[in-house]
């Protein structure tokens, strides 16, 4: 965990802040790491608060602000980078190229979707990098992002989009599931707290045996499913015209679309 050295965070939201609770969980020393935030609201015990960038560069720099931020907040952190730093950068939709422009002295830039169950060490992780991932700047934060999860290069930045809304934007999408198969079981009677607890204990056992398994998901979906049975009866509606697969492939498709104009939008912004 000092592999990365000096590490500032520019902002600490829910994204960043889960990544930075793991990290410290893992070993990070606190006093490695300084956190630029306009509240100045601690974050955890021995890590440096500032409300503005201190005096000093960075080995590596995290963006963990809202993209939207990134015009008003590249002038205020840039004079602090230079050819030392790693600058990585967890903005939905903002490209490689737009980075290069906000951040033109920094030796490295490499792009990171995080997902929030990085928190407990079992989150994901897509990286994207000037120079692939054998570059040494690169190869620094995949070791830094190792504690967090599942951990993987993207072969290509146009997929990133992709990425963010999947992982990204994931557990959200499964967030609602839980509720709504919670729901599902209360509408038909059982208590609302008790049928809460059912999903999410359900959800929970069932992706720990597909992690587990070595048949694929959709194969285990027909272990479960007896021929003439009750869970087959339930397949059939979402398998109905490929309803659950069209209702997640729309879902993920507007998460997409969603990111590709935020990357427009930084574009102007930093034009």
């Amino acid at each position: 965990m000092s592999a990365a050295g000096r590490l500032w965070l520019a902002g600490c939201g829910t994204m960043a802040g889960a990544m930075l609770r793991r990290w410290l969980s893992s070993g990070l020393d606190p006093a490695a790491v300084t956190v630029v935030r306009p509240s100045g609201r601690p974050v955890a015990p021995g890590v440096a608060v500032h409300a503005a960038p201190p005096a000093g560069t960075p080995d590596l720099l995290l963006l963990g602000f809202k993209p939207q931020k990134l015009a008003e907040a590249a002038p205020r952190f840039a004079p602090h980078v230079g050819p030392d730093t790693i600058l990585v950068s967890i903005l939905a939709g903002v490209e490689l190229a737009t980075l290069r422009r906000a951040f033109p002295a920094a030796g490295a830039i490499v792009r990171a979707m995080p997902n929030t169950p990085v928190a407990i060490g079992e989150g994901v992780v897509g990286l994207f990098g000037e120079g692939g991932p054998e570059a040494p700047a690169n190869a620094t934060v995949a070791a830094l992002m190792a504690p967090l999860g599942l951990v993987e290069w993207i072969a290509d930045e146009a997929l990133f989009d992709v990425v963010t809304a999947l992982a990204g934007s994931g557990p959200a999408f499964l967030f609602r599931f839980i509720d709504a198969l919670g729901a599902g079981g209360a509408a038909l009677g059982l208590a609302p707290d008790q049928a809460a607890r059912f999903a999410l204990a359900t959800v929970q056992g069932a992706a720990q045996l597909a992690a587990r398994a070595e048949a694929p998901p959709a194969a285990l979906a027909e272990q479960v499913a007896s021929p003439g049975g009750s869970t087959r009866a339930g397949l059939a509606v979402l398998d109905e015209a490929g309803a659950l697969a069209r209702l997640v492939e729309a879902t993920l498709a507007a998460a997409t679309r969603r990111n590709a104009e935020m990357a427009q939008a930084a574009r102007d912004a930093t034009a």
